[in-house]
C-alpha cells in the first residue's frame, strides 16, 4: 500500500502519434519534390518561377517548424486529492485580474470573473485577489464594491453545495438544472441567490446608464472628475479576511495605477508589474495567478491542480509556470471566425509541451514570484545574503518593497498581512515614475517592448533554461469569450502578429536566446513558428499575386496535367486537407468547422497578419509607433438562434483592403479565362488547370468577402474599402498589361 508521501501529484504521459509523424513526413517529401521540380526548370522560366521557388521554400520551412511543434505531444494528469496528504500547509496565491476599458470590457464580465476566483476550493486566508483597472472607471469600482457585498452570500453558497460553475452569470444561465430530488433548503437558497444576483446586475446596468454611476462621496470621492489617461493612483481594500478564516472570503483589492500624459504606461505589462509590486507589499504570496477579466474559473479545484504541478516537481527550477488550457464559452457553432483554436490547442500546444513547455498565454497561468523577480536556475537554490543584496538594488527605492522582495527571494512567506497598513507604500510603487532607474520591464517582472508581453515573458523564462507545463483538467479550468465579428477577430490577430514581429526584430529574438542563453533548439524553432506569422503573410500574398499574374498574362506557373509533378501537387493538396480534416474530426469538430478554419486562415494571414507586418516595418523605420488595441468582450453565449450569428462583419478599417483586392483580382482572372480574354502564350505553355483550380479555391476561401461586396450595413464591405481595393487591383492589372506589352 502506498504511503502518503509516495502518492503522485501529477503524471506526465507521452502521446503515441506514429501515424501523424508518417503523414507529416509524406507532406514534407511532397513539398521537397515540388521544390526539386521548380529548380529543375528554373532556367527555362523568368522571375515568376524564382519568386514561386522562394515562396514554396518558405512554405516548406514553415512545415518543418509545424512538424517540430507537434512531434512530441505530452499531457499532464494531476491528482489534487493527493495534495493535502502530501503537503502539510498549502502556499498562498495572489490572483490578478486585469481590465482596461469599461465599454469594451463591461464590468459585469469582470465581476463574474472576480466572484469565481473568490469562490475557488482553496483556503480563503491563503488567497488575495487584486483587480487592476487601467481605465480608472468609477463604474468598474462601483461594480466591484457591490460584487463584494454579493460575494458574502455567493461564496458560502458555492462551497456549501459544491457548486461546480462559480461564475453566477453562467451558473444561473444553465437551463438543465432541475429541482427534482433536491432538498427544499437548497431550492430556497438557490432562488435567493438568483434574486440577489439579478439585483446586482440591475444596479450595475442602472449605474452604466447614468452619466455619473454613483455619488462621488466617501470611498468614491477620488473618482470625482477623474481622467482615465491622467490621474493619481487609487488603491482600495474592498474586503479583508481579518480573522484569517479558511472558509471566509479572500482579500479583495482594487488597483488603478497612476497615469500621466508624458509617461509611458506599457499597457498590460505595466499593469501586471504594478500588481506584482502592490501584492508584494500586501500579501507577498509565493505564487501568482493572472487572468483576463473575461476568463472566469470553470473548475473550482484549479488552484489545487496548479499546486500539484508546482509542488510536485523535484525542484523549483523544474517548472517555472503552469499554463492552463484556454477554452471559450461563447463560441459560435462551427467556429465561423476561426478563433476558438480547438485543434491548435489540442495538437500544437501539447506538442510544444513536450519540448521545453508551452508559451505563456497571458491568462490562466500560475507563476512563481521568484521567477518573475528574475531569478535563474543557477541562483534559485543557492541564494545568499550577498546575492539578495545585489538583486534588491534593481527593485526601486521603496524600502517596504525591498523588504518583501528579500523575503520572497529567500523562500520565506514574508511578513504578516497588513493590507491597510501597506496602502501608502503601495501608492508609491504604483506611481508612474517609480520604475525609472530600475530593472522593471527589462530584467524584472513583465517585459516591455512588445504588444504580446505574455509571450515575451514566457520566452524570457525559457531562455534561462526553465521549463513550463501545460495543464488541461476536466472540466476545463477557465472559460473565456472569443471575439465575434470580423473587425474584432482581425484586430486580435493583428496585435498578435505585431507583437511577435516586435520580439523577432529585437534583442529578445529566440535565435539569440538559443545561441547565447539556455533556450533549447527545438523550443527556439517553436517560438520562431509564432514570431514569423507576420513574415508568412508576405510570402502568401506574393504567391497569390503570382497566381493572378500567371492567369492574366497566360504564363506558366504550376505543373501541367501531362507532367508528373502535377500529381505531386494534387497529392499534396488532397493529403494535407484530409489530414487537417481528420484533426478536426478527432477533436469533435464538424466538417463545417474545418472549412471555416481553412478559409479564415487565408483571410487572417493576408489581412490581419499582413497589417501586423506593416505596423512593425513602420515602427522600425521610425515612421509610427504600434498601438495596443483592447479586444471587445461579449458575455453572450452560444448565439445559435441569432440569424446574424457567424456572418462576417466589416468596418472601414484598411485591414480589409488586401482581402478585397485579392478577391477582385481573382474574379477578374477567372472572368478572363471564362470569356477567353487571355493573351496568347509566348512559349505555347500558358496557364493551365492548376492555376485555375487554385484561383477558384481562393475565391471560395474569400466567400465572406464576395458576399460582402453585395451586402449591406455591417455585413457589407464599405464603399471606401471597395474603391481603394479596386484602385489597387487596376494598378496591378496595369502592371500585368505593361509586362505583356514589354
Amino acid at each position: 500500500m502506498a504511503t502518503q508521501n509516495s502518492l503522485p501529484l501529477y503524471e506526465r504521459i507521452q502521446r503515441k502519434n506514429t501515424v501523424q509523424r508518417a503523414i507529416d513526413i509524406i507532406i514534407l517529401f511532397l513539398l521537397f519534390s515540388l521544390l526539386i521540380y521548380r529548380l529543375h526548370f528554373l532556367n527555362d522560366h523568368g522571375l515568376t518561377w524564382l519568386l514561386a521557388f522562394l515562396c514554396e521554400s518558405w512554405f516548406s520551412f514553415v512545415w518543418v517548424l509545424i512538424m517540430n511543434n507537434k512531434w512530441n505531444a505530452v499531457e499532464y494528469k494531476t491528482y489534487p486529492d493527493n495534495l493535502l496528504p502530501r503537503v502539510t500547509e498549502l502556499p498562498s496565491v495572489d490572483m490578478f485580474v486585469t481590465t482596461a476599458d469599461p465599454v469594451l470590457e463591461p464590468p459585469i464580465i469582470t465581476i463574474n470573473t472576480v466572484l469565481s476566483l473568490l469562490a475557488v476550493d482553496y483556503p480563503a486566508h491563503k488567497l488575495a485577489c487584486y483587480v487592476s483597472d487601467d481605465g480608472c472607471s468609477p463604474l468598474t469600482f462601483y461594480s466591484l464594491v457591490e460584487a463584494s457585498k454579493f460575494a458574502k452570500f455567493w461564496v458560502p453558497f458555492c462551497k456549501k453545495y459544491n457548486i461546480q460553475v462559480r461564475a453566477p452569470f453562467r451558473y444561473f444561465a444553465d437551463d438543465s438544472l432541475t429541482f427534482n430530488d433536491i432538498s427544499w433548503e437548497f431550492q430556497q437558497e438557490w432562488k435567493r441567490m438568483k434574486v440577489e444576483y439579478e439585483q446586482l446586475c440591475h444596479k450595475i446596468e442602472d449605474a452604466a446608464q447614468k452619466s455619473m454611476p454613483c455619488d462621488f462621496t466617501g470611498e468614491f470621492a477620488e473618482f470625482s472628475n477623474v481622467d482615465h489617461k491622467n490621474h493619481p493612483t487609487i488603491i482600495k481594500v474592498l474586503w479583508k479576511n481579518k480573522e484569517g478564516l479558511s472558509n471566509g472570503l479572500p482579500h479583495l483589492v482594487y488597483v488603478s495605477r497612476e497615469k500621466r500624459h508624458k509617461h509611458p504606461h506599457h499597457y498590460k505589462a505595466g499593469a501586471m508589474n504594478v500588481l506584482t509590486r502592490v501584492s508584494a507589499l500586501m500579501s507577498n504570496a509565493p505564487y501568482m495567478l493572472n487572468v483576463d477579466c473575461d476568463m472566469f474559473v470553470n473548475n473550482p479545484k484549479v488552484v489545487l491542480h496548479a499546486m500539484c504541478l508546482l509542488l510536485g516537481s523535484k525542484s523549483e527550477k523544474e517548472i517555472a509556470y503552469v499554463q492552463f488550457k484556454q477554452v471559450f464559452y461563447n463560441g459560435l457553432k462551427d467556429d465561423p471566425y476561426g478563433n476558438q483554436f480547438v485543434v491548435f490547442i489540442e495538437f500544437m500546444m501539447r506538442g510544444i509541451s513536450g519540448i521545453q513547455g508551452p508559451f505563456y498565454g497571458g491568462t490562466g497561468c500560475f507563476h512563481r514570484r521568484k521567477i518573475i523577480y528574475g531569478l535563474s536556475p543557477d541562483t534559485m537554490e543557492s541564494i545568499n545574503g550577498k546575492l539578495v543584496e545585489d538583486k534588491l538594488l534593481e527593485f526601486g527605492s521603496s524600502k517596504e518593497l525591498i523588504k518583501s522582495v528579500a523575503y520572497a527571494l529567500k523562500g520565506k512567506t514574508g511578513p504578516a498581512d497588513h493590507l491597510w497598513d501597506s496602502i501608502e507604500a503601495a501608492h508609491q510603487v504604483a506611481n508612474c515614475g517609480y520604475e525609472f532607474s530600475t530593472s522593471w520591464g527589462t530584467e524584472l517582472g513583465w517585459r516591455y517592448g512588445s504588444m504580446t508581453e505574455d509571450v515575451l515573458i514566457g520566452l524570457t523564462i525559457h531562455k534561462k533554461g526553465l521549463r513550463s507545463v501545460y495543464c488541461a483538467p476536466n472540466p476545463s479550468a477557465f472559460l473565456g469569450c472569443a471575439p465575434t465579428g470580423g473587425p474584432a477577430a482581425m484586430n486580435q490577430q493583428k496585435r498578435w502578429s505585431t507583437g511577435s514581429l516586435e520580439i523577432l526584430f529585437s534583442k529578445n529574438c529566440p535565435i539569440f536566446a538559443f545561441l547565447f542563453a539556455k533556450l533549447q533548439f527545438r523550443q527556439c524553432l517553436a517560438y520562431l513558428w509564432f514570431f514569423l506569422w507576420g513574415l508568412h503573410s508576405v510570402y502568401e500574398i506574393f504567391y497569390v499575386a503570382l497566381l493572378v499574374y500567371s492567369i492574366i498574362t497566360n504564363s506558366h506557373l504550376l505543373p501541367k496535367v501531362e507532367e508528373p509533378a502535377f500529381y505531386v501537387l494534387v497529392a499534396l493538396f488532397v493529403i494535407y486537407n484530409l489530414y487537417t480534416l481528420s484533426d478536426y474530426l478527432r477533436t469533435g469538430q464538424s466538417v463545417r468547422a474545418w472549412w471555416n478554419n481553412q478559409r479564415m486562415a487565408r483571410i487572417t494571414i493576408m489581412n490581419a497578419w499582413f497589417f501586423g507586418f506593416l505596423s512593425v516595418m513602420l515602427k522600425l523605420l521610425g515612421i509610427s509607433e504600434t498601438v495596443f488595441e483592447v479586444t471587445k468582450k461579449d458575455q453572450s453565449s452560444d448565439s445559435t438562434n441569432d440569424d446574424d450569428a457567424g456572418r462576417f462583419t466589416f468596418d472601414e478599417s484598411l485591414i480589409f483592403v488586401p482581402g478585397t483586392t485579392t478577391l477582385l483580382l481573382h474574379l477578374t482572372a477567372l472572368s478572363m479565362i471564362l470569356f477567353k480574354l487571355q493573351p496568347p502564350a509566348d512559349d505555347g505553355h500558358g496557364s493551365g488547370l492548376g492555376e485555375v483550380l487554385c484561383s477558384v479555391w481562393l475565391v471560395l476561401c474569400y466567400w465572406p468577402f464576395l458576399k460582402g461586396l453585395f451586402g449591406k450595413g455591417k455585413h457589407g464591405i464599405p464603399i471606401s474599402i471597395i474603391c481603394k481595393s479596386a484602385a489597387l487591383a487596376l494598378l496591378f492589372l496595369h502592371f500585368c498589361r505593361r509586362t505583356i506589352m514589354g
